[in-house]
């Protein structure tokens, strides 16, 4: 079994430690997981999927899947939030897939959830958001170029929030940079992210849902 690199907070230790039990069949450590991780991987479902019901059934979904798959992580490839949010961001966006043919309804109820009141949500309309328009931009290799358009801090920023599933708290400690700085660097990348990737989408016909 490959060892965590040294410099992993003592969560990301007590999560591949889970993992690792998990993996064996151990039922207890695995609803120890879900406890310590399931509002975290939901907050990532719902940014992508505004259903929340449909968000529910997802992460059951999810946690079905890192069940099986426990076995399979490995320390040296990523950290175990960063693996977790994986399996979390591309079952929401094969939920996506599969009802993107169906007429879409926006309500204003399903905001009523503190938690899910942060940055994501201001640069968030009827249009496809910022999250799912990542994931298009990157299948047409248009990421990299809206990365550019960012500062080395913003890049950062969103890298460790969206790439690594941090919360804004992790990020910051992570850059050592005030939570409010953090904050208002992921909310204005994401608007500059939201505009290129939009484009890229329209330009490219794979992102376009044809």
């Amino acid at each position: 079994m490959v060892k965590p690199a040294a410099d992993w907070t003592a969560r990301s230790l007590d999560l591949s430690r889970l993992l690792a039990r998990a993996g064996l069949g151990d039922r207890a450590a695995f609803a120890t997981l879900y406890e310590r991780t399931s509002s975290h991987l939901f907050a990532v479902v719902l940014r992508i999927n505004r259903d929340r019901a449909q968000a529910e059934d997802i992460l059951q979904e999810v946690y079905v899947n890192v069940w099986r798959a426990a076995r399979s992580f490995d320390a040296a490839q990523s950290q175990p939030l960063t693996w977790l949010t994986s399996i979390a961001r591309n079952r929401a966006i094969d939920s996506l897939r599969r009802i993107q043919t169906q007429p879409q309804m926006q309500t204003s109820s399903g905001a009523t959830d503190a938690e899910n009141e942060n940055v994501y949500d201001t640069v968030a309309d009827a249009s496809p958001g910022p999250l799912e328009l990542l994931s298009r931009a990157s299948e047409a290799r248009a990421l990299d170029q809206c990365m550019e358009k960012l500062s080395a801090l913003q890049r950062q920023s969103v890298a460790l929030a969206f790439f690594q599933g941090l919360s804004h708290a992790e990020v910051a400690a992570q850059l050592r940079q005030p939570l409010g700085t953090v904050k208002s660097w992921v909310r204005r990348a994401l608007m500059t992210l939201k505009a290129c990737l939009q484009g890229a989408v329209e330009r490219d016909p794979r992102g376009s849902g044809e």
